[in-house]
């Protein structure tokens, strides 16, 4: 065997996942130490939001197989003992030496997370991609990037470790759309266009047990990618099929890569790639990690990332609904209160991360990652979560009324003020000025104290302290809104005239439950 095709970078071995030690120093760790030392280090410290949630899933994988084969199903109680004394070491050494021939970066037989086959495929033997394919950061194709200006026939080259976590984000958030390898086209990835929520702890053993899927005899077909018999190119042609559990979901082999090694070092330039194991949902098992927002028309649509639009506007959507009238929360999320409440940490606030990718079909829009502390309360009592729904949506109800208002002086402000084609402009104008961003920043430095008095009870104190929040946004986005508009006559004419209705909508703040949100606001 040529060195060329030796086993190289053995991922239970090589450093390859950056972690933020307690001290809060950054460097990178093997897959052995990551899952031995978890309770030494405060949480990943990958920068990328995609990857940082695909190393996410792919250590609960490997956990929860761990734990599985050798304890065979376990229960909330058993996680709860693991979360005080600590993971179990010989179940995760036992299990990683079991695989260890399954997570060589480069193999020439069972590469990890890959597939060898396409070194052989007609397809794909000769065609070289460059690893920026794989990068949802990077320029590729005709899809360049604004400060990425590398170019598809002369890529730079990276190390193995950024190779392997990018080629991680990328199965996970890949949008569907075009392949022309092996397929014309093919389906997305688990959590393409999703932000993705994973509830975290004090140290990376409490975030990988707060977060694992429970275990059960009815899983024993659940198996991660490297359990599996190395696919062949019929397995990539083969129709889309549902997963059998989150173990299939957090690996599944989305695309078809093979990552080309250079050199001693093992860096990676090039790489081939192809139609993968396609993933077909089901509405029935949504993914663990993902939120749904119910529209009027009864469907359900995963919570994203929007431009312009703070995620907190969200957290309705990660809250408990009984009724399935509103939103549907991450499973994982439940997987969380459950572990809490057996620890007796009914009154503790629960760290969120959400993060992941939004994009429109193919077109990769932005990505993101934000931090919450979400009260347990507020996930455990259906009441509580109500009350957060109703509050937030009473921010839109307000925005909406305030927009408006500020639309019709922009437009006032304007000749012919009456065609719609000036009401269309002013919109265009309100949107992209301060209005929006200085309503909502406002609004949003209140929402720990709005939370925590529902969380305690203090509805009536929650409603009063809110209100005046939202008056006073709505105040500063209102001086923000007319200070654009400039000091020409016609434009404090137009501020004069609508003075009289944002005084009413002020007013309304004053009086108790007078905001109800108009069914457009949802839009």
């Amino acid at each position: 065997m040529s060195q060329e095709n030796q086993p190289a970078f053995n991922l239970l071995d090589e450093p390859w996942i950056p972690i933020r030690t307690l001290a809060g120093d950054v460097r990178d760790v093997s897959l052995t130490q990551v899952l031995l030392n978890a309770d030494q280090f405060s949480a990943l410290a990958e920068t990328s939001p995609p990857n940082l949630v695909a190393l996410h899933r792919i250590l609960l994988a490997v956990l929860h197989r761990a734990l599985t084969t050798h304890h065979g199903p376990w229960k909330d109680a058993d996680r709860a003992r693991w979360y005080r004394e600590g993971l179990p070491e010989a179940p995760i050494r036992t299990y990683l030496e079991q695989w260890r021939e399954r997570f060589w970066l480069f193999h020439p037989e069972q590469p990890f997370m890959q597939v060898a086959a396409l070194a052989d495929a007609p397809e794909t033997q000769d065609k070289l991609k460059p690893w920026t394919q794989i990068c949802l950061e990077g320029a590729s194709g005709n899809a360049p990037v604004v400060f990425d200006h590398a170019l598809d026939d002369r890529p730079s080259e990276i190390p193995p470790a950024l190779a392997c976590r990018n080629l991680l984000g990328a199965l996970q958030f890949t949008p569907g759309g075009l392949v022309k390898t092996l397929r014309d086209s093919d389906k997305a990835g688990p959590l393409a266009n999703t932000a993705a929520v994973i509830p975290t702890g004090r140290t990376l053993a409490e975030t990988l047990l707060a977060g694992l899927h429970p275990s059960s005899a009815k899983g024993i077909d659940d198996l991660p990618s490297w359990e599996r018999s190395p696919p062949g190119i019929p397995a990539l042609l083969a129709a889309a099929r549902p997963a059998s559990g989150p173990n299939d979901r957090y690996t599944r082999l989305t695309r078809a890569v093979l990552l080309v090694p250079q050199g001693d070092e093992r860096h990676v330039r090039h790489l081939r790639f192809a139609a993968g194991i396609a993933l077909e949902e089901d509405p029935n098992a949504p993914d663990p990690m993902a939120c749904y927002r119910v529209t009027k028309e009864g469907k359900a649509i995963r919570v994203s990332f929007s431009e312009g639009r703070s995620f907190w506007r969200e957290l309705p959507a990660l809250v408990p609904d009984p009724s399935g009238k509103f939103n549907q929360p991450a499973t994982i999320l439940m997987w969380a209160t459950n572990l809490h409440e057996r620890l007796g940490q009914l009154e503790t606030n629960v760290p969120l991360v959400v993060a992941g990718l939004a994009s429109d079909q193919a077109k990769l829009l932005r990505w993101r990652s934000e931090r919450f502390d979400l009260p347990l309360t507020m996930l455990a009592d259906p009441d509580a979560a109500a009350e957060l729904r109703a509050q937030i949506r009473e921010v839109e109800a307000v925005f909406f009324r305030l927009r408006a208002i500020c639309a019709e002086m922009i437009a006032e402000s304007m000749p012919d003020p009456n065609h719609k084609d000036t009401k269309a402009r002013a919109k265009a104008i309100l949107d992209r000025g301060p209005t929006a961003a200085v309503f909502f920043s406002a609004a949003e430095r209140a929402l720990p104290n709005l939370m925590q008095r529902i969380a305690a009870g203090d509805i009536e104190g929650a409603h009063q302290h809110w209100r005046e929040t939202l008056k006073t946004a709505a105040q500063r986005a209102w001086t923000a809104t007319y200070r654009v508009l400039g000091d020409s006559p016609r434009a404090l004419r137009a501020e004069a005239r609508a003075h009289a209705d944002f005084r009413r909508l002020l007013r309304s703040l004053e009086q108790p439950d007078t905001a109800t949100i108009p069914e457009e606001a949802n839009a």
